[in-house]
Formats: structure tokens, sequence, C-alpha cells
């Protein structure tokens, strides 16, 4: 564009309407951190009692109602275990889906059908399996198979997408240096895959934390923490909640920060090492 061209004024309808979806987006998430810094005598509601964090001073004591600590630790451990059985797994069927086997494409359907299953149903039918088993259905048991139908589609549609545009020539010439078949998998092909898989960890990891519905037959005696938040926003008439709401709203920013920091900086690496090898050319 021109300097001194005047934009159209189609411009400044879609930046107006980008706005306001961003309004839409994060106002909430702005109204509930403002909020958590009511003071002591503070309410749940606007015009904000004073500014101060004592709501944050107050989540971490003893609560007449709901378990922060042992709810955000299930859902912190709950969310790493099926982060790395996802990546296992859909590292592991990535391979696996490069050559057709029989049954390969019924196996494929099967594996996405989840994500079309409404969530409670999902719940449900597996707290109901659990129940006719006679195994009592516990957060890290029947919650971590509820989960594992909902992030382990998204990592096999993402490696799939990977391994499509993934060039073999990579495997070939490794082979042809005497590498074997680990070897190739340890040190060309996955270094070469680590970004996505950062990123498959990272929606394992994220779609399991505050997954609610998939949760809410599955956990057992014992919430996680969207299941305690619920579960307080019919006892709890404190900014306290507003305070855990802001807690974890920045711990996983947090944690997609770290995501992106990581893919970043083996992008850095890689031109770093790219470049060096040239100049040794």
């Amino acid at each position: 564009m021109k300097t001194g061209e005047r934009r159209p004024v189609s411009f400044y309808l879609l930046a107006a309407f980008f706005g306001l979806f961003v309004l839409f987006l994060y106002g909430p998430i702005v109204t509930i951190g403002i909020l958590s810094f009511q003071g002591p005598n503070g309410g749940l509601t606007f015009p904000m009692n004073g500014v101060s964090l004592h709501w944050f001073g107050n989540l971490f004591e003893r609560q007449a109602v709901g378990d922060f600590g042992g709810s955000f630790t299930r859902s912190i451990l709950l969310g790493f275990i099926v982060m790395g059985i996802t990546v296992v797994v859909s590292l592991a069927a990535g391979f696996a889906f490069r050559r057709p086997f029989p049954g390969s494409k019924a196996l494929f359907y099967l594996t996405v059908a989840s994500l079309i299953v409404p969530s409670v149903l999902v719940s449900l039918g597996i707290g109901l399996m659990f129940n006719i088993a006679g195994i009592e259905p516990n957060w890290y048991s029947s919650a971590l198979g509820a989960h594992l139908t909902w992030t382990l589609p998204f990592g096999l549609l993402i490696m799939f997408a990977v391994f499509n545009r993934f060039n073999r020539a990579f495997e070939e010439a490794a082979r042809d240096l005497g590498a074997t078949p680990w070897q190739t998998v340890r040190h060309v092909v996955v270094p070469i895959i680590l970004p996505s898989l950062i990123g498959i960890a990272l929606f394992g990891f994220t779609l399991s934390y505050d997954e609610f519905a998939r949760t809410l037959m599955t956990a057992g005696s014992f919430n996680t923490l969207p299941l305690e938040i619920y579960g307080m926003t019919t006892n709890v008439t404190t900014p306290v909640l507003y305070a855990l709401g802001t807690v974890t709203t920045v711990f996983s920013f947090v944690v997609i920060g770290l995501a992106v920091g990581g893919v970043l900086l083996i992008g850095r690496r890689r031109s770093r090492h790219g470049s060096d090898a040239g100049k040794g050319v």
C-alpha cells in the first residue's frame, strides 16, 4: 500500500468486527481477572470495593467449600499423563499408517468417530462400562480413558498431516550411511518433526486440563479442577472463585508460552546449524 493512500471502508468494518471478536473472546477473562483483585470486603460484581491480593492469599487457605489444591494437582497430573500417552500413541500411529494395512481405513474412522459423539455420551458410556465391570470410576483410570478419546484423534490427525508432507529422502540418506531403523527414527525423523510433537503435547495437555463434559461421569469421588470450579459456582459467594480463575488462566498461558518458546528455540537452533554447515561448505 502506498504512503498516503486511503484505506477502503471495508478495512475499517473488518477491523471493527475483529475488535468485537477479540473483546467477546477475552472480555470475560479480563473481567474475572479484574474482579479477583477485590478488597477484603469485595463482592462478585462491579463496582470494586478496594484493591488487594486478599483473595489470592485466601485461595491457598483451608476452604469451607472446595478442594482447590487437590483438584488442581489432579488436573495437572492427569494432563501430563494424557499428554505423554497422546504423543507416544500419535507418533506410533503415524509410523504405522505410513503404509496401508488391512483394516487401516476402518481403524482410522473408528478413531476419529469420538470427535463426533457428544462428550457427555462418551462420559456416560465409559462411566457405565466401569460400573458394570465392578471397577470404581476414578480420575486416573476412567477419566483418563475419556480424555484420551478427545486428545488422541487430534494427535493422530496432526501426525498424519506431518507425515504426508515428510520427505523420505532424509530416511533413505540415513540408511545409505549405515544407520539402523532405530537410529534413523531417533536422529533423523524425530528431530525433524519435533515442533509438531510439541504441538501435539500442547493439545493433549490443554484439552485434558480444562475438559469438563468427558470428566463429569468418569472422575469418581475426586474432582478435577473444572468439576471443582463448576461445583463451587453454586456455593462460593466471594471473589476467591475469580482468583482461582485468574491463577488457572495464567498457568494455561504459561504452558502455551513454554510450548511456543520451545518451538522457536528449535527453529533458531536449526537455522544456526544450517548457517554453520553452509559456512563449512
